[in-house]
């Protein structure tokens, strides 16, 4: 869960197989280079009154939040039916002193919305979905060390106990940091830990299998035992390594498990470079080889020429990685087998594969429906919603076909 930082910036389809026989020796086989194919646009729930931020989808329920300041201001929580073809807009919640919002998401038991809100007052606000179209509000947790803003809040279990990683925004003088809260009791929740991280953001983190990956944009990524890797804790995390990303700017990171191989070899990490709202993005999607975690190294990138990447999600039974991209719409990437395998032409200079260059790229979303700006995807399996901060929430079609 990751939101924009504008403010801060100043700122598959792949083709069969066509194998043409020279002779009886299979190495001469050529294959045609695959195409990227457009991803079906099934409907659009249009919201053009205030900026959509991120996305949480759970079922036919849908919630994306609201950001800055559009014609209206962006404190509002919208609630969606995304059974049929078209999202439709069930209700809004308004939420109390705040000027913009960022990182929405369900809790893995589906009874709980967190919603990060920024400036002041920085918090989280824990709502119960018992009711998914009429969310409740339990708490709203603010401290000193949750001002000026809650960036991002990354909710998940760590031994079978929930918890909220938050990104506490730098300002005024106070300095980024991570604070991390118990929702064992989600109407009182309470610190377990706090520090001060990131160059000069702690923009997002990572956690599962008991590690925890921290995004620190030009401090690249660093990744800490909480309970997967030795004696660390989430109320004590230890450093087991860390990456400079190469151009920094480590905004997002996704670890991914190859249920296809069973590896858990790569990171990818989102680079949010310069960007205006509707006009242009920078910024590519960096894989770091983490098969030891103590020494992470780049080995792969992919770059869309013109746009920049924001969020992602991976859709892990078959290697897609399904990347928002601002102004560039969405992309499907194949994340399987060796990605630090390549021959010279997909080669740069620094010895990294080109992702685009390998033909990976298998799918292309909302490249023909006007202008837009994709903050964040979700792939839930049949369907792929995107939060794009001109018109909504899109709902499409995914890469039909696995990768050859």
């Amino acid at each position: 869960m990751q939101s924009v930082s504008f403010d801060r910036l100043s700122r598959f389809v792949p083709l069969a197989v066509a194998a043409f026989m020279l002779g009886c020796d299979s190495s001469t086989q050529i294959t045609p280079p695959r195409q990227s194919q457009p991803l079906a646009t099934i409907g659009e729930g249009a919201v053009t009154e205030r900026f959509t931020a991120e996305l949480a989808v759970r079922g036919d329920i849908a919630y994306t939040t609201t950001w800055g300041n559009r014609s209206t201001l962006g404190n509002a929580i919208k609630i969606w039916n995304v059974a049929g073809a078209t999202p439709e807009l069930v209700d809004s919640v308004i939420v109390p002193n705040a000027s913009t919002l960022g990182d929405i998401q369900v809790s893995d038991d589906g009874q709980l919305l967190i919603v990060a809100t920024e400036f002041t007052t920085g918090s989280i606000m824990v709502y119960s979905v018992a009711d998914p179209l009429r969310p409740q509000l339990l708490a709203r947790y603010n401290t000193s060390l949750t001002d000026p803003g809650v960036h991002t809040a990354e909710v998940q279990r760590v031994d079978g106990k929930l918890y909220a990683f938050l990104c506490i925004d730098p300002r005024n003088g106070n300095p980024a940091r991570l604070v991390i809260v118990d929702l064992s009791n989600p109407a009182a929740p309470t610190q377990v830990f706090s520090a001060v991280m990131g160059n000069p953001f702690v923009h997002d983190v990572y956690v599962r299998d008991g590690i925890l990956i921290t995004a620190l944009w030009d401090d690249g990524i660093k990744i800490w035992d909480i309970g997967g890797a030795g004696q660390g804790t989430v109320a004590n995390p230890l450093p087991i390594g860390s990456l400079v990303t190469r151009g920094g700017e480590a905004h997002n990171v996704w670890w991914f498990h190859n249920q296809i191989s069973g590896e858990k070899r790569y990171v990818f990490v989102g680079q949010e470079g310069p960007g205006s709202i509707g006009t242009f993005s920078s910024g590519d999607i960096h894989v770091v080889d983490v098969s030891n975690l103590a020494t992470p190294h780049e080995v792969a990138f992919y770059t869309l020429a013109g746009a920049g990447t924001h969020n992602f999600s991976v859709d892990e039974t078959r290697g897609i990685l399904y990347a928002a991209y601002y102004n560039g719409g969405v992309r499907a990437i194949d994340v399987t087998g060796d990605l630090s395998s390549c021959d010279a032409a997909a080669r740069s200079a620094d010895g990294r594969c080109d992702l685009g260059k390998m033909g990976r790229e298998l799918g292309h979303g909302l490249a023909d429906v006007g202008p837009v700006y994709v903050w964040g995807v979700q792939f839930t399996g049949a369907n792929l919603y995107a939060s794009d901060m001109l018109n909504g929430l899109w709902k499409l079609g995914v890469v039909p076909f696995p990768p050859d």
